[in-house]
């Protein structure tokens, strides 16, 4: 199998590419990544001369360069997808996770190839009460959950009219290595090691399922192999916490690992004012993907966030040269532009 990644050089792409190489070495894989703000390089720097694994900066609008790639398979992380971001500008994220989808969906049609398609829980909105499944109505309340909403009917429509071979797949909240600091639990993280505020949002009652990335990749994997094409597939753990606990947890085990008072970082806590179109829960039902093909994480949440930690400590310089904009002035040194914030 060749793989067409989009967004490999992100959070879940680059970590679904690591699975990929080392469960399935035979298999060859191509990066096809823009490099936007969330995409980095440094989050493949251990396999990036891997056999096998190409890469290639490319933007999935251009219908034109994904003709030139040689592969078999379509894997979609590519996607704008922070939540304020989407509140203060949301035409990136039209272009991308829209006509971006588009695009792929043209090009897997042509081809007559498989294309995953990896979405969100956020297409569904935020229910009080009970789950929602896979053909639940979907009613997204932000710009990003709408452009994803979007692309999710994108692809169910070119199943029905184009009868292209297409999975859809919606997935709670991730975390682990390598994902951008400005995300809630890296954040948290990292604000408690550097003693800065600890913003919290209204008052800390919103409720998220969150499983661990690789976890996530590993239920891609089992979809990639032995889901049914026309199908969408819940991805969650069964993991629910209000976010005012999940970073009180954090900060214990943070404590722990740097050997420091918990009241002294449980003290940086700051209830700041709540987001515009805040959902209040997201709640999924995974019983599909975990009656066939039988996947079921892993990973719990305390070992979950103690990996996670551990890996924030021991991987200083590679969120030190985000946040202090060194990582930027190599990508413009090496490709000649501006990197897009």
């Amino acid at each position: 199998m060749k793989l067409l990644i989009t967004g490999g050089a992100g959070f879940i792409g680059s970590n679904f590419i690591r699975h990929i190489l080392s469960s399935h070495p035979d298999y060859g894989v191509v990066n096809l990544d823009n490099l936007t703000y969330a995409g980095n390089l440094e989050n493949l720097k251990d396999i990036e001369t891997s056999p096998g694994y190409t890469f290639i900066k490319g933007d999935i609008c251009d219908r034109k360069a994904l003709e030139k790639i040689e592969f078999d398979t379509i894997v979609n992380f590519a996607a704008e997808s922070h939540v304020d971001r989407s509140i203060l500008d949301a035409q990136p994220f039209l272009r991308t996770n829209i006509l971006g989808t588009y695009a792929l969906l043209e090009t897997a049609k042509k081809r007559e190839c498989l294309f995953l398609h990896v979405s969100t829980d956020e297409v569904y909105g935020s229910t009080e009460k009970g789950f929602f499944k896979e053909d639940s109505l979907l009613q997204p309340n932000s710009p990003y959950a709408a452009s994803k909403a979007s692309a999710d009917m994108l692809v169910r429509s070119y199943i029905e009219t184009h009868k292209i071979k297409a999975i859809i797949t919606r997935c709670s909240n991730n975390y682990g290595p390598y994902q951008f600091p400005e995300k809630l639990i890296p954040l948290v993280i990292l604000n408690a090691m550097n003693k800065k505020p600890i913003p919290v949002y209204g008052d800390g009652m919103q409720v998220r399922d969150w499983i661990y990335v690789v976890d996530h990749c590993k239920a891609i994997d089992a979809i990639l192999h032995s889901g049914i094409p026309g199908e969408i597939y819940n991805i969650g753990a069964r993991n629910e916490e209000k976010n005012i606990e999940t970073i009180k947890f954090i900060l214990n085990k943070t404590a722990e690992k740097l050997n420091i008072s918990e009241k002294e970082l449980t003290g940086l806590i700051t209830f700041v004012k709540d987001r515009s179109g805040h959902d209040r829960r997201y709640a999924i039902d995974p019983s599909k993907i975990e009656q066939e093909p039988g996947w079921k994480p892993e990973i719990n949440f305390d070992e979950g966030i103690t990996r996670t930690i551990e890996w924030y400590i021991s991987n200083k310089t590679w969120w030190q040269r985000i946040i202090s904009g060194e990582y930027k002035q190599y990508y413009e040194a090496q490709y000649g532009e501006r990197l897009k914030t």
